[in-house]
């Protein structure tokens, strides 16, 4: 019996650590709705039916810096293909998001999560995140941290969900 109790116990705390760690690839894409720089707001709910790439990043990382133009390229490159890409910022402070910004520009959208809100409901652990969701709002890619040639890894999973049809 104590045997069992334990077993019970495990498979709880298990449940409760896989529920805290965020969204897994397969799951449904958490919802949200973020301001943008300009004081509008996006929701990702608005987006499905493209495929859409959530990078989180921060001013003070310097692996976001060397990603950034990288992942603009990519945009570039498939935006008119039904394909967005969100740059969720988490710091505090949006004036320390647009200094970086006028140092290095970028053509896709910025969110600003100064809360944390959504970092927090993703489960972000590092800077830089990448979490890629399919037409459906399903997560179907997730990559933490930045080293030349992950873009390469990125921009091969988004032809590829570019290529599904809903």
């Amino acid at each position: 019996m104590i045997k069992h109790g334990w077993l019970l116990l495990a498979a709880a705390l298990l449940a409760v650590a896989a529920q805290a760690a965020g969204p897994k690839v397969g799951s449904p894409a958490p919802d949200f709705t973020l301001e943008n720089r300009s004081g509008g707001t996006v929701a990702l709910s608005d987006l499905k039916g493209e495929v859409v790439l959530l990078n989180f990043w921060a001013t003070w990382c310097p692996p976001c810096r060397q990603e950034m133009p990288l992942l603009d390229q990519i945009y570039g490159r498939y935006e008119a293909l039904g394909f967005t890409l969100l740059g969720v910022n988490v710091e505090q402070d949006s004036n320390l998001a647009d200094r970086f910004l006028a140092d290095v520009p970028v053509s896709f959208p910025i969110l600003l999560d100064p809360q944390e809100q959504v970092s927090k409901l993703y489960q972000v652990p590092a800077m830089p995140t990448t979490v890629i969701i399919d037409r459906q709002g399903t997560v179907r890619y997730i990559h933490y941290g930045f080293r030349p040639g992950d873009e390469q890894k990125v921009q091969d999973e988004v032809r590829r969900l570019l290529r599904e049809r809903s």
